[in-house]
């Protein structure tokens, strides 16, 4: 049995309307066409809806037991079809995102939130990675959007400016380098261990290269893989470290940290997006990108 969607809404027209004729004026069709589907309905259905005599269109009991029926089908409908649309608008839908940790702990949180707001029905997984591993999701496509660093990390990407950000040494307030006013050369900084970040992180990259430029060895008494590990182990004296100074607004308060400018250009970084192409993105996940480029 196959029964028409707008069959049934004519239906539920009839009856609440009275008559054929004024069904036909609502829908926008001849009495003629209304009762013609009338009938086919009646056919699909097996069961006679309305008693038609000369004084007119009575329904039938069974026609009072389809109207709470088909109301409940074509509710259905259009919620599905309301559901559906928000999907092509990008108001519902699942974005994988995939960031390094200087993004989710300056930036992310306050934009996701503002993100959210305008898109409650959307769904944000949010995992932190290294900016290499970041680039690599994106381009296998487990990744719709990433954020990561700006760099050559042969995947064939599309990369837009995100948000820009600064690195800064830390230190014990006890520590040497702590009485220095103005900013720090990080030769200066390199005669003193250090706490590093996790290998393959940018940050433990650019400390190494510029270790190497300088021709001075990098002393990693430890290392650790996120920035709250760092600030600890800077603040019980294990060494000095390098983070952004967003992220160290985070655990200053509550730690004994100095924090000093570095003199070094690689210390201004820059932000990216990174997706596969902005035409492939869905909906949704076009609508986080154009918000988080929008942001910068």
């Amino acid at each position: 049995m196959r029964v028409d969607p707008i069959s049934l809404r004519l239906f539920v027209a009839i009856m609440e309307e009275g008559t054929i004729a004024a069904a036909g004026r609502r829908e926008h069709l001849a009495p003629a066409a209304v009762s013609k589907r009338m009938a086919e309905l009646e056919g699909a259905l097996g069961t006679q809806l309305f008693e038609r005599s000369n004084k007119g269109t009575q329904p039938s009991a069974a026609a009072h037991t389809l109207l709470g029926l088909a109301r409940g089908v074509l509710h259905g409908l259009d919620d599905l079809a309301e559901s559906m649309q928000g999907y092509a608008s990008g108001l519902r839908g699942h974005v994988r995102v995939a960031a390094n940790i200087s993004a989710i702990t300056q930036f992310l949180p306050d934009d996701l939130r503002a993100f959210l707001v305008q898109a409650p029905l959307v769904q944000v997984h949010l995992t932190e990675r290294i900016s290499t591993a970041i680039a690599h999701a994106v381009a296998e496509s487990t990744a719709d959007v990433g954020i990561l660093h700006a760099g050559s990390y042969g995947e064939p990407l599309t990369l837009l400016p995100y948000r820009r950000d600064e690195l800064v040494l830390i230190a014990p307030r006890d520590h040497a380098l702590a009485r220095r006013r103005g900013k720090v050369a990080l030769g200066d900084a390199l005669a003193f261990d250090f706490v590093g970040a996790h290998p393959g992180s940018a940050i433990n990259n650019q400390l190494h290269r510029a270790a190497a430029e300088l021709g001075l060895p990098l002393k990693l008494r430890i290392q650790v893989s996120g920035y709250d590990a760092m600030c600890l182990m800077v603040a019980a004296g294990l060494g000095v470290g390098i983070l952004p100074r967003g992220s160290v607004r985070l655990y200053k308060p509550a730690l004994p940290l100095k924090v000093l400018p570095l003199d070094a250009p690689w210390v201004q970084r820059q932000l990216m997006v990174a997706v596969r192409s902005l035409e492939s993105l869905p909906p949704a996940a076009r609508m986080l990108v154009d918000h988080l480029v929008a942001a910068a």
